[in-house]
């Protein structure tokens, strides 16, 4: 399967909710960000970015994709980007994904992270708005993932 950058999937995240009629911010991306590589890990046993994602006060982000869409803060993105081209499996993949976690909200993502032991890893004991650079394990992240497919 094809190695993709992060902001190839934020694109084809973006324009799916869109199409979906689902209004996405990008503080809702990056956590879909975090779930598709979460759960690529757990199936294909490889990452689908190679980006790191790192454990943000909010959550996890990957920090070229923020920077890229952080002028539009709380608010949804309104950039309709192109099509992206995935191969089949893979826009699968995240088409069936985003299709379980686009129901949640931004604050409900969050919240979720922040519960999961990744994120919970990274940060180690730094106090909840304590502003960190730490990058989320991608093999806690496997470990993690996996026990969700056998739990």
């Amino acid at each position: 399967m094809t190695q993709l950058t992060a902001k190839q999937v934020a694109r084809y995240i973006v324009r799916f909710a869109q199409d979906k009629g689902e209004p996405i911010t990008n503080l809702k991306l990056q956590k879909l960000l975090y779930y598709a590589q979460g759960w690529h890990l757990a199936f294909f046993d490889k990452t689908m970015f190679r980006e790191p994602i790192q454990a943000w006060v909010h959550g996890p982000v990957v920090p070229s994709v923020y920077s890229q869409f952080r002028g539009y803060g709380f608010k949804s993105i309104p950039v309709h980007p192109r099509q992206v081209s995935l191969p089949k499996k893979l826009s699968d993949f995240l088409s069936e994904l985003l299709l379980t976690y686009l129901r949640f909200d931004a604050f409900a993502l969050e919240h979720m992270t922040h519960q999961e032991e990744p994120w919970k890893e990274a940060r180690g004991s730094l106090p909840p708005t304590q502003p960190c650079r730490k990058v989320i394990s991608t093999s806690t992240m496997k470990r993690f993932f996996k026990k969700q497919l056998d739990g």
